[in-house]
Protein backbone atom coordinates (compact mmCIF):
# COMPACT_ATOMS: atom_id res chain seq x y z
CA UNK A 1 0.00 0.00 0.00
CA UNK A 2 3.04 2.54 0.68
CA UNK A 3 4.03 1.71 -2.81
CA UNK A 4 1.14 2.31 -4.44
CA UNK A 5 0.48 6.19 -2.43
CA UNK A 6 4.18 6.89 -3.29
CA UNK A 7 3.60 6.11 -6.68
CA UNK A 8 0.19 8.17 -6.15
CA UNK A 9 1.98 11.36 -5.48
CA UNK A 10 4.64 11.17 -8.11
CA UNK A 11 1.77 10.77 -10.49
CA UNK A 12 -0.33 13.30 -9.25
CA UNK A 13 2.98 16.07 -9.10
CA UNK A 14 3.13 15.18 -12.78
CA UNK A 15 -0.38 15.49 -13.56
CA UNK A 16 -0.05 19.12 -11.76
CA UNK A 17 2.59 19.97 -13.96
CA UNK A 18 1.44 18.93 -17.21
CA UNK A 19 -1.99 20.41 -16.78
CA UNK A 20 -0.51 24.08 -16.45
CA UNK A 21 1.31 23.03 -19.81
CA UNK A 22 -1.85 22.35 -21.72
CA UNK A 23 -3.17 25.50 -20.06
CA UNK A 24 -0.26 27.29 -21.30
CA UNK A 25 -0.65 26.66 -25.11
CA UNK A 26 -4.49 26.70 -25.02
CA UNK A 27 -4.36 30.23 -23.62
CA UNK A 28 -1.31 30.97 -26.26
CA UNK A 29 -2.37 29.25 -29.45
CA UNK A 30 -0.77 31.03 -32.40
CA UNK A 31 2.00 32.07 -30.72
CA UNK A 32 2.84 27.64 -29.69
CA UNK A 33 1.90 27.08 -33.57
CA UNK A 34 4.52 29.98 -34.74
CA UNK A 35 7.14 28.71 -32.31
CA UNK A 36 6.67 24.63 -33.35
CA UNK A 37 6.99 25.62 -36.97
CA UNK A 38 10.08 27.87 -36.50
CA UNK A 39 11.90 25.52 -34.43
CA UNK A 40 11.24 22.64 -36.80
CA UNK A 41 12.46 24.47 -39.60
CA UNK A 42 15.93 25.40 -37.97
CA UNK A 43 16.75 21.48 -36.83
CA UNK A 44 15.86 20.38 -40.58
CA UNK A 45 17.51 23.27 -42.68
CA UNK A 46 20.31 21.27 -43.46
CA UNK A 47 18.30 18.31 -44.53
CA UNK A 48 18.27 16.63 -47.96
CA UNK A 49 14.83 18.35 -47.64
CA UNK A 50 15.45 21.56 -46.23
CA UNK A 51 18.04 22.17 -49.00
CA UNK A 52 15.96 21.08 -51.90
CA UNK A 53 13.19 23.90 -50.31
CA UNK A 54 15.47 26.40 -48.61
CA UNK A 55 14.55 26.02 -45.15
CA UNK A 56 17.14 28.62 -44.45
CA UNK A 57 15.83 31.30 -46.23
CA UNK A 58 12.11 30.88 -44.71
CA UNK A 59 11.42 33.77 -42.35
CA UNK A 60 7.27 33.58 -42.40
CA UNK A 61 4.47 31.26 -42.80
CA UNK A 62 3.82 33.07 -45.90
CA UNK A 63 7.27 32.02 -47.43
CA UNK A 64 6.60 28.86 -46.07
CA UNK A 65 3.41 28.11 -47.94
CA UNK A 66 5.23 29.29 -51.04
CA UNK A 67 8.18 27.43 -50.67
CA UNK A 68 7.35 24.43 -49.41
CA UNK A 69 4.56 21.93 -51.37
CA UNK A 70 1.80 20.16 -49.96
CA UNK A 71 2.29 16.28 -50.78
CA UNK A 72 0.70 12.72 -50.34
CA UNK A 73 2.40 9.66 -49.32
CA UNK A 74 3.14 8.67 -53.40
CA UNK A 75 4.95 12.37 -53.51
CA UNK A 76 6.85 11.84 -50.25
CA UNK A 77 7.49 8.18 -50.37
CA UNK A 78 11.14 8.92 -52.45
CA UNK A 79 12.36 10.24 -49.31
CA UNK A 80 10.85 8.03 -47.08
CA UNK A 81 12.38 4.61 -48.90
CA UNK A 82 15.65 6.77 -48.56
CA UNK A 83 15.57 7.05 -44.82
CA UNK A 84 14.68 3.10 -44.45
CA UNK A 85 17.49 2.14 -46.36
CA UNK A 86 19.83 4.36 -43.89
CA UNK A 87 20.43 7.34 -45.20
CA UNK A 88 20.99 10.19 -42.85
CA UNK A 89 19.64 13.70 -42.96
CA UNK A 90 17.03 13.04 -45.34
CA UNK A 91 13.57 15.03 -44.00
CA UNK A 92 14.68 14.59 -40.64
CA UNK A 93 18.28 15.36 -38.60
CA UNK A 94 20.02 11.97 -38.35
CA UNK A 95 19.23 8.82 -38.48
CA UNK A 96 15.32 7.25 -38.67
CA UNK A 97 15.24 4.23 -36.65
CA UNK A 98 11.33 3.05 -36.65
CA UNK A 99 8.68 3.79 -39.33
CA UNK A 100 5.42 2.79 -38.54
CA UNK A 101 4.23 0.09 -41.06
CA UNK A 102 0.46 1.67 -41.82
CA UNK A 103 -2.07 0.56 -45.19
CA UNK A 104 -4.47 3.25 -44.02
CA UNK A 105 -7.57 0.89 -44.50
CA UNK A 106 -7.15 -2.12 -46.03
CA UNK A 107 -5.16 -1.22 -49.29
CA UNK A 108 -2.84 -3.80 -50.07
CA UNK A 109 -0.13 -0.98 -50.47
CA UNK A 110 1.68 -0.13 -47.34
CA UNK A 111 2.74 3.11 -46.37
CA UNK A 112 6.01 3.66 -43.92
CA UNK A 113 5.66 6.60 -41.90
CA UNK A 114 8.83 7.24 -40.08
CA UNK A 115 9.12 7.69 -36.26
CA UNK A 116 11.83 10.34 -35.20
CA UNK A 117 13.24 9.73 -31.84
CA UNK A 118 11.47 13.27 -31.06
CA UNK A 119 8.18 12.21 -32.30
CA UNK A 120 8.01 9.03 -30.56
CA UNK A 121 8.98 10.64 -27.19
CA UNK A 122 7.40 14.55 -27.76
CA UNK A 123 4.60 13.18 -29.55
CA UNK A 124 2.90 9.23 -29.15
CA UNK A 125 4.92 8.97 -25.79
CA UNK A 126 4.25 12.47 -24.55
CA UNK A 127 0.48 12.10 -25.52
CA UNK A 128 0.21 9.33 -24.01
CA UNK A 129 1.01 10.95 -20.09
CA UNK A 130 -1.32 13.85 -21.36
CA UNK A 131 -4.46 11.07 -21.86
CA UNK A 132 -4.10 9.75 -18.46
CA UNK A 133 -3.05 13.58 -16.79
CA UNK A 134 -5.93 15.06 -18.59
CA UNK A 135 -8.65 12.50 -16.97
CA UNK A 136 -7.01 12.36 -13.62
CA UNK A 137 -7.70 16.09 -13.59
CA UNK A 138 -11.02 15.20 -14.39
CA UNK A 139 -11.41 12.43 -12.02
CA UNK A 140 -9.38 13.77 -9.17
CA UNK A 141 -10.74 10.61 -7.13
CA UNK A 142 -9.80 8.40 -9.59
CA UNK A 143 -8.17 4.74 -9.21
CA UNK A 144 -6.44 4.29 -12.32
CA UNK A 145 -2.86 4.23 -10.68
CA UNK A 146 -4.02 1.53 -8.13
CA UNK A 147 -5.48 -0.98 -11.07
CA UNK A 148 -4.10 -2.55 -14.11
CA UNK A 149 -4.71 -0.57 -17.27
CA UNK A 150 -5.73 -3.09 -20.39
CA UNK A 151 -4.25 -2.22 -23.80
CA UNK A 152 -4.78 -4.03 -27.14
CA UNK A 153 -2.50 -2.73 -30.17
CA UNK A 154 -2.40 -4.68 -33.50
CA UNK A 155 -0.34 -7.00 -35.35
CA UNK A 156 2.41 -6.20 -33.15
CA UNK A 157 5.79 -8.07 -34.67
CA UNK A 158 8.86 -5.90 -35.25
CA UNK A 159 10.85 -6.72 -38.70
CA UNK A 160 14.10 -5.35 -39.65
CA UNK A 161 14.81 -3.92 -42.75
CA UNK A 162 17.96 -2.34 -44.31
CA UNK A 163 19.50 -0.70 -40.90
CA UNK A 164 15.96 0.13 -39.67
CA UNK A 165 12.75 -1.42 -38.03
CA UNK A 166 9.44 -1.37 -38.98
CA UNK A 167 5.82 -2.95 -37.76
CA UNK A 168 2.71 -1.25 -36.29
CA UNK A 169 2.70 1.49 -34.16
CA UNK A 170 1.39 0.02 -31.10
CA UNK A 171 4.67 -2.79 -31.45
CA UNK A 172 7.04 0.18 -32.05
CA UNK A 173 5.58 2.09 -28.41
CA UNK A 174 5.45 -1.19 -26.47
CA UNK A 175 9.02 -1.68 -27.30
CA UNK A 176 9.97 1.53 -26.27
CA UNK A 177 7.71 1.99 -23.43
CA UNK A 178 9.32 3.02 -19.57
CA UNK A 179 9.56 0.20 -17.09
CA UNK A 180 7.15 1.37 -14.85
CA UNK A 181 4.16 1.08 -17.51
CA UNK A 182 5.09 -2.38 -17.85
CA UNK A 183 4.24 -2.59 -14.32
CA UNK A 184 0.59 -1.01 -14.50
CA UNK A 185 -0.32 -2.47 -17.69
CA UNK A 186 -1.78 -5.65 -18.73
CA UNK A 187 -1.20 -8.24 -21.40
CA UNK A 188 2.68 -8.77 -20.64
CA UNK A 189 4.83 -7.11 -23.54
CA UNK A 190 5.38 -10.70 -24.52
CA UNK A 191 1.76 -11.56 -25.17
CA UNK A 192 1.02 -7.26 -26.70
CA UNK A 193 4.06 -8.32 -29.33
CA UNK A 194 2.47 -11.67 -30.70
CA UNK A 195 2.02 -11.47 -34.29
CA UNK A 196 -1.18 -13.56 -34.98
CA UNK A 197 -4.44 -12.43 -34.15
CA UNK A 198 -6.17 -15.79 -33.05
CA UNK A 199 -3.39 -16.80 -30.70
CA UNK A 200 -2.84 -13.09 -29.61
CA UNK A 201 -6.12 -12.81 -28.49
CA UNK A 202 -6.43 -16.20 -26.34
CA UNK A 203 -3.74 -15.18 -25.33
CA UNK A 204 -4.56 -12.17 -24.02
CA UNK A 205 -7.87 -13.45 -22.78
CA UNK A 206 -6.18 -15.71 -20.10
CA UNK A 207 -4.09 -12.67 -19.03
CA UNK A 208 -6.54 -10.28 -18.76
CA UNK A 209 -9.53 -12.46 -16.82
CA UNK A 210 -7.75 -12.87 -13.76
CA UNK A 211 -6.52 -9.19 -13.35
CA UNK A 212 -8.03 -6.11 -11.48
CA UNK A 213 -8.70 -3.63 -14.44
CA UNK A 214 -9.54 -0.11 -13.78
CA UNK A 215 -9.09 1.45 -17.78
CA UNK A 216 -9.36 0.35 -20.93
CA UNK A 217 -7.68 1.65 -24.23
CA UNK A 218 -8.28 0.46 -27.87
CA UNK A 219 -10.45 0.39 -31.07
CA UNK A 220 -13.97 0.00 -29.96
CA UNK A 221 -14.56 -2.68 -32.65
CA UNK A 222 -11.59 -5.01 -31.82
CA UNK A 223 -11.94 -4.29 -28.08
CA UNK A 224 -15.85 -5.91 -28.44
CA UNK A 225 -14.35 -8.77 -30.19
CA UNK A 226 -12.44 -9.06 -26.70
CA UNK A 227 -14.28 -8.44 -24.43
CA UNK A 228 -17.10 -10.37 -25.40
CA UNK A 229 -14.25 -13.34 -25.43
CA UNK A 230 -13.03 -12.71 -22.07
CA UNK A 231 -17.04 -12.86 -20.89
CA UNK A 232 -17.49 -15.97 -22.98
CA UNK A 233 -14.48 -17.65 -21.32
CA UNK A 234 -15.22 -16.40 -17.68
CA UNK A 235 -19.20 -16.75 -17.59
CA UNK A 236 -19.45 -13.33 -16.67
CA UNK A 237 -22.91 -11.36 -16.51
CA UNK A 238 -21.35 -8.34 -17.16
CA UNK A 239 -17.42 -6.95 -17.34
CA UNK A 240 -18.52 -4.82 -14.53
CA UNK A 241 -18.69 -8.16 -12.78
CA UNK A 242 -15.64 -9.26 -13.85
CA UNK A 243 -13.98 -5.91 -13.14
CA UNK A 244 -15.47 -4.15 -11.10
CA UNK A 245 -13.26 -1.09 -10.55
CA UNK A 246 -13.15 -0.40 -14.56
CA UNK A 247 -14.05 3.38 -14.98
CA UNK A 248 -12.77 4.71 -18.29
CA UNK A 249 -12.28 3.06 -22.20
CA UNK A 250 -10.18 5.65 -24.01
CA UNK A 251 -10.67 5.00 -27.72
CA UNK A 252 -10.02 6.15 -30.82
CA UNK A 253 -9.22 4.55 -34.53
CA UNK A 254 -12.78 4.58 -35.71
CA UNK A 255 -16.01 6.07 -34.74
CA UNK A 256 -17.59 5.40 -31.23
CA UNK A 257 -21.42 6.41 -32.23
CA UNK A 258 -22.29 2.61 -33.54
CA UNK A 259 -20.46 0.81 -30.42
CA UNK A 260 -22.30 3.26 -27.74
CA UNK A 261 -25.06 1.47 -26.63
CA UNK A 262 -23.35 -1.79 -26.91
CA UNK A 263 -20.50 -0.89 -24.32
CA UNK A 264 -23.44 0.40 -21.89
CA UNK A 265 -24.87 -3.01 -22.41
CA UNK A 266 -21.62 -4.92 -22.15
CA UNK A 267 -19.92 -3.38 -19.35
CA UNK A 268 -22.93 -3.06 -17.50
CA UNK A 269 -22.53 0.13 -15.56
CA UNK A 270 -21.94 3.67 -16.20
CA UNK A 271 -18.10 4.35 -16.72
CA UNK A 272 -16.46 7.19 -18.25
CA UNK A 273 -15.67 7.37 -22.15
CA UNK A 274 -12.62 9.18 -23.50
CA UNK A 275 -11.57 9.70 -27.52
CA UNK A 276 -8.33 10.17 -28.41
CA UNK A 277 -6.94 11.44 -31.69
CA UNK A 278 -4.05 9.35 -32.97
CA UNK A 279 -2.30 7.87 -35.90
CA UNK A 280 0.93 6.50 -37.23
CA UNK A 281 1.93 10.32 -38.26
CA UNK A 282 1.41 11.73 -35.04
CA UNK A 283 -1.22 11.85 -31.91
CA UNK A 284 -3.41 14.97 -32.83
CA UNK A 285 -6.29 15.34 -29.88
CA UNK A 286 -7.72 14.08 -26.42
CA UNK A 287 -11.01 14.79 -25.12
CA UNK A 288 -10.53 16.79 -22.50
CA UNK A 289 -13.80 17.27 -20.92
CA UNK A 290 -16.40 14.21 -19.72
CA UNK A 291 -19.75 13.55 -21.64
CA UNK A 292 -18.20 15.66 -24.67
CA UNK A 293 -17.57 14.41 -28.27
CA UNK A 294 -14.76 16.95 -28.82
CA UNK A 295 -11.62 16.98 -28.26
CA UNK A 296 -8.54 19.54 -27.74
CA UNK A 297 -6.00 19.69 -30.07
CA UNK A 298 -2.79 19.02 -29.06
CA UNK A 299 -0.40 21.92 -29.80
CA UNK A 300 2.65 21.36 -28.35
CA UNK A 301 3.54 17.95 -29.67
CA UNK A 302 6.20 19.30 -32.42
CA UNK A 303 3.31 19.28 -34.90
CA UNK A 304 1.94 22.03 -36.99
CA UNK A 305 -1.33 22.14 -38.35
CA UNK A 306 -3.00 23.43 -41.94
CA UNK A 307 -6.20 23.18 -42.90
CA UNK A 308 -7.64 23.31 -46.89
CA UNK A 309 -10.98 23.82 -46.32
CA UNK A 310 -12.99 20.82 -48.07
CA UNK A 311 -14.94 22.82 -50.83
CA UNK A 312 -11.45 24.03 -51.95
CA UNK A 313 -9.95 20.12 -51.60
CA UNK A 314 -10.08 19.28 -55.24
CA UNK A 315 -9.15 22.38 -56.50
CA UNK A 316 -5.39 23.18 -57.95
CA UNK A 317 -4.45 25.36 -56.16
CA UNK A 318 -6.62 25.32 -53.14
CA UNK A 319 -6.96 27.66 -50.14
CA UNK A 320 -4.83 26.59 -47.68
CA UNK A 321 -4.71 28.41 -44.22
CA UNK A 322 -2.86 27.97 -40.30
CA UNK A 323 -5.10 27.72 -37.29
CA UNK A 324 -5.26 31.52 -37.61
CA UNK A 325 -7.71 31.62 -39.96
CA UNK A 326 -10.12 28.19 -39.13
CA UNK A 327 -13.33 28.98 -38.55
CA UNK A 328 -16.32 26.97 -36.81
CA UNK A 329 -18.33 24.78 -38.08
CA UNK A 330 -16.24 24.38 -41.54
CA UNK A 331 -15.19 20.96 -42.76
CA UNK A 332 -11.05 20.83 -43.23
CA UNK A 333 -8.54 18.48 -44.88
CA UNK A 334 -5.99 18.28 -42.26
CA UNK A 335 -1.92 19.21 -43.68
CA UNK A 336 0.54 18.25 -41.14
CA UNK A 337 3.91 19.17 -40.56
CA UNK A 338 5.68 16.87 -37.70
CA UNK A 339 9.32 16.22 -35.90
CA UNK A 340 9.20 12.84 -37.64
CA UNK A 341 10.23 14.55 -40.84
CA UNK A 342 7.00 15.18 -42.43
CA UNK A 343 6.78 18.76 -44.36
CA UNK A 344 2.82 19.82 -45.60
CA UNK A 345 1.53 15.94 -45.09
CA UNK A 346 -2.21 15.60 -46.45
CA UNK A 347 -3.00 13.09 -43.66
CA UNK A 348 -6.58 12.05 -45.58
CA UNK A 349 -8.34 13.33 -42.14
CA UNK A 350 -11.23 15.64 -42.63
CA UNK A 351 -12.22 17.56 -39.35
CA UNK A 352 -14.39 20.49 -37.89
CA UNK A 353 -13.69 23.02 -35.67
CA UNK A 354 -16.39 22.72 -32.57
CA UNK A 355 -14.17 25.71 -30.75
CA UNK A 356 -11.41 28.26 -31.47
CA UNK A 357 -11.04 29.31 -27.90
CA UNK A 358 -9.51 26.82 -26.92
CA UNK A 359 -8.97 25.16 -30.49
CA UNK A 360 -11.31 21.70 -30.55
CA UNK A 361 -12.06 19.44 -32.80
CA UNK A 362 -14.32 16.79 -34.20
CA UNK A 363 -13.52 14.05 -36.91
CA UNK A 364 -15.77 14.11 -39.79
CA UNK A 365 -13.96 11.30 -42.10
CA UNK A 366 -11.63 10.55 -44.66
CA UNK A 367 -10.28 12.77 -48.03
CA UNK A 368 -11.19 9.65 -49.59
CA UNK A 369 -13.95 7.96 -48.08
CA UNK A 370 -17.55 9.62 -48.67
CA UNK A 371 -19.93 9.00 -51.34
CA UNK A 372 -20.31 11.84 -53.58
CA UNK A 373 -21.07 10.04 -57.07
CA UNK A 374 -24.18 12.31 -57.86
CA UNK A 375 -23.41 15.50 -56.05
CA UNK A 376 -24.92 14.15 -52.90
CA UNK A 377 -21.68 15.12 -50.61
CA UNK A 378 -22.58 12.36 -48.46
CA UNK A 379 -20.58 12.34 -45.34
CA UNK A 380 -19.97 9.79 -42.42
CA UNK A 381 -21.36 11.98 -40.26
CA UNK A 382 -24.48 12.34 -42.21
CA UNK A 383 -24.14 8.42 -42.30
CA UNK A 384 -23.62 8.03 -38.56
CA UNK A 385 -26.34 10.56 -37.59
CA UNK A 386 -29.11 8.78 -39.79
CA UNK A 387 -28.20 5.29 -38.80
CA UNK A 388 -28.81 6.01 -34.96
CA UNK A 389 -31.79 7.52 -35.88
CA UNK A 390 -33.35 4.68 -37.85
CA UNK A 391 -31.57 2.13 -34.84
CA UNK A 392 -33.55 4.19 -32.21
CA UNK A 393 -36.95 4.35 -34.09
CA UNK A 394 -36.41 0.16 -35.02
CA UNK A 395 -34.42 -1.37 -31.88
CA UNK A 396 -31.64 -1.58 -34.11
CA UNK A 397 -28.09 -1.99 -32.80
CA UNK A 398 -25.20 -1.81 -35.65
CA UNK A 399 -21.64 -3.63 -35.18
CA UNK A 400 -20.19 -2.64 -38.79
CA UNK A 401 -21.64 -1.33 -41.76
CA UNK A 402 -20.22 0.21 -45.25
CA UNK A 403 -21.84 2.25 -48.47
CA UNK A 404 -21.37 2.87 -51.98
CA UNK A 405 -23.15 3.91 -54.91
CA UNK A 406 -25.12 1.64 -57.31
CA UNK A 407 -23.96 3.87 -60.53
CA UNK A 408 -26.68 4.90 -63.16
CA UNK A 409 -27.72 2.69 -66.12
CA UNK A 410 -29.71 4.04 -69.16
CA UNK A 411 -32.79 5.32 -68.08
CA UNK A 412 -32.28 4.53 -64.27
CA UNK A 413 -31.42 6.33 -61.18
CA UNK A 414 -28.48 5.78 -59.14
CA UNK A 415 -28.75 4.39 -55.57
CA UNK A 416 -26.72 4.07 -52.44
CA UNK A 417 -26.17 0.27 -51.40
CA UNK A 418 -25.66 -1.01 -47.80
CA UNK A 419 -24.34 -4.23 -45.80
CA UNK A 420 -25.45 -3.85 -42.17
CA UNK A 421 -24.04 -6.23 -39.39
CA UNK A 422 -26.52 -5.96 -36.40
CA UNK A 423 -25.71 -6.93 -33.13
CA UNK A 424 -29.76 -6.38 -32.70
CA UNK A 425 -32.01 -7.18 -35.63
CA UNK A 426 -34.44 -3.79 -36.66
CA UNK A 427 -37.83 -4.62 -35.84
CA UNK A 428 -38.86 -3.82 -39.64
CA UNK A 429 -36.15 -3.86 -42.06
CA UNK A 430 -38.44 -1.53 -44.29
CA UNK A 431 -39.05 0.41 -41.70
CA UNK A 432 -35.34 0.73 -40.55
CA UNK A 433 -34.64 1.39 -44.12
CA UNK A 434 -36.85 4.20 -44.62
CA UNK A 435 -36.20 6.40 -41.51
CA UNK A 436 -32.67 6.09 -42.52
CA UNK A 437 -33.39 7.70 -46.40
CA UNK A 438 -35.83 10.09 -44.07
CA UNK A 439 -33.01 10.98 -41.69
CA UNK A 440 -30.44 11.49 -44.10
CA UNK A 441 -32.51 14.21 -46.66
CA UNK A 442 -33.47 16.33 -43.04
CA UNK A 443 -29.75 16.91 -42.52
CA UNK A 444 -28.28 16.51 -46.09
CA UNK A 445 -29.67 18.77 -48.64
CA UNK A 446 -27.88 17.67 -51.54
CA UNK A 447 -29.29 14.23 -51.06
CA UNK A 448 -32.55 15.45 -50.10
CA UNK A 449 -31.96 17.22 -53.91
CA UNK A 450 -31.29 14.22 -55.38
CA UNK A 451 -33.67 11.79 -53.94
CA UNK A 452 -36.34 14.36 -55.04
CA UNK A 453 -39.19 11.79 -57.03
CA UNK A 454 -36.45 9.01 -57.20
CA UNK A 455 -34.63 10.86 -60.58
CA UNK A 456 -31.19 11.04 -59.73
CA UNK A 457 -31.22 9.17 -56.33
CA UNK A 458 -33.53 5.60 -55.68
CA UNK A 459 -34.71 4.44 -52.35
CA UNK A 460 -31.04 3.29 -50.27
CA UNK A 461 -30.49 -0.83 -51.05
CA UNK A 462 -30.41 -2.36 -47.40
CA UNK A 463 -28.14 -5.60 -47.02
CA UNK A 464 -28.14 -8.08 -43.90
CA UNK A 465 -24.64 -9.07 -43.25
CA UNK A 466 -24.35 -12.83 -41.89
CA UNK A 467 -22.48 -13.18 -38.67
CA UNK A 468 -18.83 -11.98 -38.48
CA UNK A 469 -19.17 -10.57 -42.02
CA UNK A 470 -16.67 -8.10 -41.73
CA UNK A 471 -14.62 -9.87 -39.34
CA UNK A 472 -14.35 -12.56 -42.20
CA UNK A 473 -13.44 -10.29 -44.82
CA UNK A 474 -10.54 -8.68 -42.83
CA UNK A 475 -9.17 -12.04 -41.68
CA UNK A 476 -9.09 -13.26 -45.78
CA UNK A 477 -6.84 -10.25 -46.02
CA UNK A 478 -4.54 -10.70 -43.04
CA UNK A 479 -5.74 -7.78 -41.23
CA UNK A 480 -7.51 -8.25 -37.51
CA UNK A 481 -6.90 -6.19 -35.15
CA UNK A 482 -5.30 -2.73 -34.46
CA UNK A 483 -7.18 -0.07 -36.64
CA UNK A 484 -7.63 -2.43 -39.60
CA UNK A 485 -11.04 -2.05 -40.63
CA UNK A 486 -13.05 -1.70 -43.72
CA UNK A 487 -14.29 1.89 -44.90
CA UNK A 488 -17.81 2.74 -44.36
CA UNK A 489 -17.89 5.00 -46.91
CA UNK A 490 -16.33 4.87 -50.60
CA UNK A 491 -16.44 6.56 -53.79
CA UNK A 492 -16.67 3.06 -55.65
CA UNK A 493 -17.19 -0.47 -55.22
CA UNK A 494 -14.16 -1.85 -54.46
CA UNK A 495 -15.14 -2.88 -50.55
CA UNK A 496 -18.67 -3.69 -50.99
CA UNK A 497 -18.90 -5.99 -53.78
CA UNK A 498 -16.28 -8.88 -52.31
CA UNK A 499 -18.45 -8.57 -49.39
CA UNK A 500 -21.91 -8.96 -51.01
CA UNK A 501 -20.14 -11.61 -53.01
CA UNK A 502 -18.95 -13.24 -49.20
CA UNK A 503 -22.54 -12.74 -48.20
CA UNK A 504 -24.14 -14.84 -50.24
Amino acid sequence: MATKALFNTVVNWFIRQRIDQIQNFMDHPIETQKGILFSQLFHAEDTEYGKAYGFNSISSYQDFKNKVPIVTYEDFEPFIERARQGHKDVSWPGYIKHFAKSSGTTNAKSKFIPISTESLEYCHMKAGKDMVSIYANNHPDNQLFTNKNLRLGGSSELHADFNTKFGDLSAILIDNLPFWVEITTTPSKKVSLMSEWESKLKAITSEVKNEDVGSILGVPSWMMVLLQRVLKETDSGSISELWPNLEVFFHGGISFKPYKDQYRQIIGKKINYYEIYNASEGFFGIQDRSDSDEMLLMLDYGIFYEFIPMDQFHFSNPKVVSLEDVEVGKNYAMVITTNGGLWRYLIGDTVVFTSINPFRIKITGRTKHYINAFGEELMITNVESALSKACEVTGASITDFTGAPVFMKENEGGAHEWIFEFSHHPDDLERFTDAFDHHLKTINSDYEAKRYNNLTLKRPIVHIAKPDLFYQWLESKGKLGGQNKVPRLSNDREYIDPLLELNR
